[in-house]
């Protein structure tokens, strides 16, 4: 019997799997075109996404609180056709009066798909080790699969930013319903991506995924080992060759020199609200401004990425809402990203399969 697939981290994708999922993703959004006013809608809106969720319902499997990534998820679900349900914890038994090996058979009797935001990394292990459906990591004490690859697509059509010889990704409405035929994302030059902050899920999955599609990566963080890669985390980045390319240390001025992007994520997560203090004195210095990448030596055009939601200590409003930021367009892609996911695991598409993605958004075995 054929096994189950899941997705856990993105460390689980080759990076031709990777770039299949942001080519889907890119495509999706263009022939979606949810911005679209009826009357400017031709021949290229006819070519509607998949209905590959139809009569299918996916599982929210939530225990945290979310903006973004329930949003994505229950949108995406309905432009492909299906239904999601948000299963919060007050909402069912998981953990309460029901195991979850017990909740796992039971959800993915009668849902096609689940897609778990939880908090211990074993939470979600064992969910997916007992599900008859694919499993999709929401979010997890380790890793943050949907968050990089939303940062991805969001660097892929910008790149335009770091090399002045592409030109800019058509955005105008018009443009895109006149065009007949899907506009591919262009190539990425080889980025230098700087993380100041907390080793976290988003950092451990950008620590297993940007070495191995050519960019470098250089992290600063505190010295104490509670704010470092955990063993887990730092296993898959060596046994993936990864290490090679980062750089590690705990001065941020050290950190963003040369860099082309700068990423900052919460210092204090959820669940982690009585360490307040403590963590904000060790964080003391990380915060990114203009200053603190102008002394260490930040390309001049440097651009800045947070997942969200963002506190003023982290990055001050000067970085985030100035011209630097791609923030908001980076969480508005967290809404194609997930649709491909979803539409390559839960709908027709099966991400172990060797597909591979034509430049008007079909599939080829």
């Amino acid at each position: 019997m054929r096994p189950v697939p899941h997705l856990m981290t993105l460390a689980d994708l080759s990076p031709k799997q990777i770039s299949r999922v942001l080519t889907h993703a890119r495509y999706l959004k263009q022939v979606s075109q949810p911005w679209l006013q009826p009357q400017t809608r031709t021949e290229l809106d006819l070519r509607m996404p998949s209905q590959s969720l139809f009569s299918k319902s996916i599982a929210l499997l939530f225990s945290k609180r979310s903006t973004r990534t329930r949003l994505a998820a229950e949108t995406a679900a309905t432009l492909l056709g299906g239904r999601a349900l948000f299963l919060g914890s007050d909402d069912i038994q998981l953990g309460v009066n029901e195991t979850v090996r017990d909740s796992a058979r039971v959800i993915g009797g009668m849902c096609q798909g689940i897609f778990a935001r939880v908090g211990d990394h074993s939470e979600i292990e064992e969910l997916a080790k007992y599900s008859p459906v694919p499993v999709l990591n929401a979010l997890s004490s380790l890793w943050h699969p949907t968050q990089i690859l939303a940062d991805l697509l969001t660097l892929h059509e910008n790149a335009h930013l770091f090399d002045s010889t592409l030109k800019p990704l058509p955005t105008d409405p018009g443009y895109l319903a006149r065009a007949k035929r899907f506009i591919p994302l262009p190539e990425l030059r080889p980025l230098t991506i700087a993380y100041v902050g907390d080793s976290a899920n988003v950092l451990h999955d950008m620590l297993v995924t940007y070495p191995r599609i050519g960019h470098n990566l250089r992290v600063a963080s505190p010295e104490d080992a509670k704010y470092r890669a955990p063993k887990a985390v730092w296993d898959r980045v060596v046994e993936l060759e990864c290490d090679k390319r980062i750089w590690w240390g705990k001065d941020p001025k050290e950190a963003v020199q040369g860099a082309d992007v700068v990423v900052t994520d919460t210092w204090i997560s959820m669940g982690q609200e009585a360490e307040k203090e403590e963590r904000l004195k060790a964080f003391e210095g990380y915060q990114v401004t203009e200053e603190l990448c102008r002394q260490g030596g930040a390309n001049p055009d440097w651009k800045f990425l947070h997942c969200l939601p963002r506190k003023q200590q982290e990055v001050d409003d000067e970085v985030f809402y100035g011209p630097r930021s791609l923030v908001f367009p980076e969480a508005d892609n967290r809404k194609w990203t997930i649709m491909a996911l979803f539409d390559m695991q839960f709908g027709k598409w099966d991400l172990g399969k060797k597909e591979q993605v034509e430049d008007d958004g079909e599939t080829t075995q």
